[in-house]
């Protein structure tokens, strides 16, 4: 559970400032606002896993980056979730890092 850090809301918890911040949108904003969260959980998702897949594999940046056909500050920016790399990248990725990519869809 994460903590807001306003000294207004210093007790109360991100899931509840954020049900409150949605209650007070129209069904415009509020799908905007839903679609961009959703954005930035994935975003985050996936720079972990470049992070975590690049480190296992005992690779730099710059040694992923050249595997890879790509700049150093590509993966920089894909692992600080600046950018967000396409199924092609991460198939890249794999196997520069001696895996296979796998993607699945599981029930809800």
């Amino acid at each position: 559970m994460t903590k807001h850090t306003d000294s207004a809301a210093a007790d109360t918890d991100f899931d509840t400032l954020r049900a409150q911040r949605q209650a007070a949108m129209n069904d415009a904003e509020r799908e905007v606002y839903n679609s961009a969260y959703a954005q930035a959980g994935w975003a985050m998702e996936l720079a972990e896993l470049v992070y975590t897949t690049r480190t296992q594999a005992g690779l730099t940046q710059a040694q992923l980056a050249r595997a890879m056909g790509t700049s150093q500050s590509a993966i920089a920016a894909w692992e600080n979730g600046a950018r967000t790399p396409g199924v092609e990248a991460l198939e890249r990725l794999a196997r520069a890092c001696g895996k296979h990519l796998h993607i699945t869809i599981g029930a809800a």
